[in-house]
């Protein structure tokens, strides 16, 4: 994977890469920039240690869904990520 982030999430926190937006539909149709949806799908890029009585389910490198407008967006060296509490992630794909 890329190389090691300068922040590091705390407690439940999650950082995720969001996958691009499609630029296409299934039957060959370019999308125009306008009606481009976000993504709700990215890779798990750090994760902190979890609650005290709560280890993190997800780990670096996982490929998860997560709500339509769950997050922060954040932009780390050049690069747009989320940071978002694990809750917010709605399953591991």
């Amino acid at each position: 994977m890329a190389k090691k982030l300068s922040i590091t999430p705390l407690h439940d926190r999650v950082i995720v890469k969001p996958a691009p937006a499609e630029e296409k539909t299934a039957g060959g149709i370019i999308i125009p920039d306008t009606a481009k949806e976000k993504p709700q799908k990215g890779t798990v890029v750090a994760a902190g240690p979890g609650k005290k009585d709560e280890p993190m389910t997800v780990k670096n490198g996982d490929t998860v869904m997560y709500g339509k407008y769950s997050g922060t967006e954040i932009s780390v060296e050049g690069h747009d990520y989320l940071i978002m509490r694990e809750s917010d992630i709605l399953a591991i794909v």
